[in-house]
């Protein structure tokens, strides 16, 4: 049996979800019947919610809006999903990260101490990703929400770190992993978590789709400072394999394309006007061959700006392609 409460929250759940709602259809879902739906839809109305009666067949209600409309109520999952939402919205690539803040702002404030405890755990780095990439994999927020607690309560972690390629299901073949969690971060569309590894005494960022937590967690800890004390530029600096945010290689080139067109592909680096049909490129990476290489991907007339060493990249790139070429004429292709 389901208390009035709870049962006046599904209610509003489910008028929010969309505009017209057949009042036996409401009945189903809620596992009540439609007498008890009309006493519900009374109740709400007396609460301050403008309840409208639809037309039809079996008759229905609409939940109405407008400046009188009291506080939105959340459950749980709902709060779960609104917190991850507005903390992770400056990684759209979309200036709104002051509007998400305070929106954020607004909805604690209506919000039982309950669930203010679990929005305040989750706090999370979003680091926006304009490159793209393939799909990412899914994440329980039930694990989230451990990890966030975890690192808000500075209690070490213990976890089961599943295999790249293991089965959902799998048995761990490993020990278990101990952690000191320092922060959620979100990046090139993944949910990592950053933490101290106690077995390999280093920085670690960690997959959340592969972890499995244990319970109970371990002991308190007095948190490290992350190297740099910022966070995304740690993180970003792990993504480029190296301990400072900065690729070790980088260069600039002009392209035969209007910037307008480079600009959806260039991830990190910068785009600059040279004319309506031609722009200049700076790209970084970890060697100069992977960089040429990301140029060329362009597929159009390449100009190198600066430096040296790429020049010489592109040239040991047109060698071995023109060797490629060469052996596949010679075999017949």
């Amino acid at each position: 049996m389901t208390t009035t409460a709870s049962r006046l929250l599904g209610l509003l759940s489910l008028l929010q979800t969309r505009r017209d709602w057949p009042g036996s259809a409401l009945a189903e879902r809620l596992q009540v019947s439609d007498r008890t739906v009309r006493r519900d839809i009374d109740r709400l109305r007396a609460m301050g919610y403008r309840i409208a009666a639809t037309m039809g067949p079996d008759g229905g209600y609409r939940l109405g809006a407008g400046e009188e409309l009291p506080p939105l109520l959340f459950d749980d999952d709902q709060a779960i999903a609104v917190a991850v939402a507005l903390k992770t919205a400056p990684a759209a690539g979309v200036d709104i990260q002051e509007g998400a803040i305070r929106a954020l702002g607004t909805i604690r404030q209506v919000m039982p101490s309950r669930l203010r405890h679990r929005l305040d755990a989750l706090e999370i780095t979003a680091i926006s990703d304009r490159a793209g990439g393939g799909p990412a994999p899914s994440v329980s927020t039930d694990v989230l929400v451990q990890l966030a607690a975890a690192v808000r309560a500075r209690e070490v972690l213990r976890f089961d770190y599943a295999a790249r390629d293991a089965e959902p299901d799998a048995e761990p073949s490993n020990p278990p992993r101990r952690v000191e969690p320092h922060h959620i971060v979100t990046s090139h569309g993944r949910w990592l978590l950053l933490g101290w590894d106690l077995d390999r005494l280093d920085w670690r960022l960690f997959s959340v789709d592969r972890v499995t937590p244990r319970t109970p967690t371990g002991p308190r800890f007095s948190p490290r400072r992350v190297p740099g004390e910022d966070v995304h530029k740690f993180v970003s600096a792990r993504f480029k394999g190296r301990d400072v945010n900065e690729w070790p290689c980088r260069g600039t080139v002009i392209l035969d394309l209007p910037a307008r067109d480079v600009l959806p592909f260039a991830g990190d680096g910068t785009v600059r006007t040279v004319s309506e049909t031609r722009c200049s490129l700076e790209l970084g990476s970890w060697s100069w061959g992977s960089l040429a290489a990301s140029f060329g991907r362009f597929e159009v007339a390449i100009e190198v700006v600066e430096p040296p060493e790429l020049v010489e990249a592109f040239a040991v790139l047109a060698s071995r392609f023109d060797a490629t070429a060469s052996r596949e004429r010679v075999s017949g292709y």
